[in-house]
């Protein structure tokens, strides 16, 4: 992990419309950001289930309405966010117009590597 920022967007979306967002942001919405200048990748997780083992002892972790998907943007700087290239990416293709609204419990958080 080279980068000094990264930029994670986490939501839930209805499971009749789950197909569709997996769709457009595979399709669509990943390819449109990661040509922003300064996106240098992007990649897709769902929430999994977690047992680890802590002080010796194995224990379920639950967060508390967790997002079931998290998307992780390694970005140049923060400033990228508020480009004129990003503004135009993330309202690209069908995004905006067919999956924004279903999203709910939506997360963003900027990191900046310590």
């Amino acid at each position: 992990m080279d980068s000094k920022y990264f930029f994670t967007a986490a939501m839930d979306i209805p499971a009749n419309k789950e197909q569709l967002f997996n769709e457009v942001y595979d399709e669509e919405h990943i390819p449109y950001l990661s040509e922003v200048p300064g996106v240098l990748s992007i990649a897709r997780f769902t929430s999994q289930p977690l047992r680890m083992v802590i002080g010796g002892e194995e224990k379920e972790i639950v967060i508390q309405d967790q997002p079931k998907h998290t998307a992780i943007y390694e970005i140049e700087s923060p400033e990228i966010l508020t480009s004129a290239g990003w503004s135009e990416a993330v309202d690209k293709g069908r995004w905006a117009t067919e999956v924004r609204d279903h999203t709910f419990n939506r997360r963003h958080v900027l990191l900046r590597k310590s």
